[in-house]
């Protein structure tokens, strides 16, 4: 038996299910095919922050969508909330990135300064803070602290919450999902439509997205769609619970909901790796104990690493495939940050039959064909 519907979204992460969500509110008959938990899926390992801060530099259309999708978040999770009882814990108070020295002050004013003044930048708002302004939100923080850069417009939640909630509120609005439903083979049909053929069975859609991760690399050439993407390891620690200390996010390090103080910052390119090193994760460690000396008398209850979705130059890319008209690739590496963007302004586009050009048409593959000498 062949099952139909509208959509088929490809990937059951958050990306995947934050797309069908939205595709399921909008009344459109919509199935998520997903690998199943054996998939790498960054959705359960990453570190939760909906930022917006140094976003953006070689691309301001990257900062654009980003900010959109942060304004976005309060409605998103009140949705999500009303439809699914789950509260994603989101907190939006702005956000910090601590400094340990007057170099690292220097190379961040600057940086900041060179992002905002790009061509085309949208400007946000953003301050250099002094170690005293400072001590006045974070009153622990350690001696080597000489000042940090704050945004009103960062926050964090809890992922992992969120990412049931989409789920939730995806089967409630009647949607279908389907763990272990790796896809085989695809196919544009001569009407129009695809047919999806799954090692569990046959699928047919008006609308194909496909929002697989790393996986998009061996499903978009079916579709026509280059998928230049590659895994990117991050590792992350987190603490026993601990009294609130933390009123606000650090992009290295935020208290959760819960109580634990998480530790994230790694960027290592090791393939499709997942193991952990000590090493990575002391560095990462120490620095947070630099900047907050109370974490160091915390014990570690658990460590983890997961894959980033990393396209080549880091940004997003959303495209509809020209030689199969309805079906779209998609791929980020933040898709906490981005989901309320894809719930509410993406699914709407690919409804709709088309991206806007002006919010998306920087992140197409086109942007990769320059040649190298250029």
């Amino acid at each position: 038996m062949t099952r139909e519907y509208d959509v088929a979204v490809l990937g059951g992460g958050l990306m995947g299910a934050a797309i069908g969500y939205g595709m399921a509110r909008l009344g459109r008959r919509t199935t998520i095919l997903d690998e199943g938990d054996l998939a790498f899926r960054a959705s359960r390992g990453n570190f939760s922050l909906v930022w917006v801060q140094s976003k953006g530099m070689g691309m301001p259309a990257y900062s654009a969508w980003t900010r959109r999708s942060a304004a976005a978040w309060p409605e998103f999770a009140a949705a999500l909330k009303q439809e699914s009882a789950v509260d994603c814990a989101l907190d939006q108070p702005g956000g910090f990135t601590l400094l340990l020295s007057e170099a690292e002050m220097e190379r961040r004013a600057a940086f900041l300064a060179r992002l905002h003044a790009q061509p085309g930048f949208e400007t946000y708002p953003y301050e250099m803070w002094d170690r005293a302004r400072v001590r006045q939100v974070f009153p622990g923080i350690g001696p080597d602290v000489v000042g940090a850069s704050y945004c009103p417009l960062d926050g964090h939640l809890n992922a992992l919450r969120a990412f049931r909630a989409s789920h939730l509120a995806f089967a409630i609005r009647g949607g279908d999902y389907f763990p272990d439903h790796p896809v085989e083979t695809m196919e544009a049909l001569p009407g129009g439509g695809f047919r999806i053929a799954t090692s569990k069975g046959a699928f047919t859609a008006a609308k194909v997205v496909l929002a697989a991760g790393t996986g998009n690399a061996r499903l978009g050439p079916m579709l026509g769609l280059a998928a230049p993407v590659r895994p990117q390891r991050g590792q992350a620690l987190v603490t026993e619970k601990a009294s609130p200390f933390l009123t606000h996010p650090v992009v290295t390090l935020r208290q959760t909901d819960e109580g634990g103080i998480m530790m994230g910052d790694s960027q290592e390119e090791a393939g499709f790796d997942t193991s952990l090193g000590l090493g990575v994760l002391a560095v990462m460690a120490r620095r947070a104990a630099r900047m907050f000396p109370e974490i160091g008398r915390l014990n570690v209850v658990r460590t983890w690493s997961a894959l980033r979705v990393m396209t080549k130059d880091g940004f997003p890319i959303y495209q509809q495939s020209e030689a199969a008209p309805g079906a779209f690739l998609c791929n980020c590496h933040s898709g906490v940050t981005l989901a309320a963007a894809h719930a509410l302004l993406l699914a709407p586009m690919i409804d709709a039959g088309a991206l806007d050009e002006a919010l998306l048409g920087a992140f197409t593959t086109r942007r990769f064909d320059v040649p190298a000498a250029a």
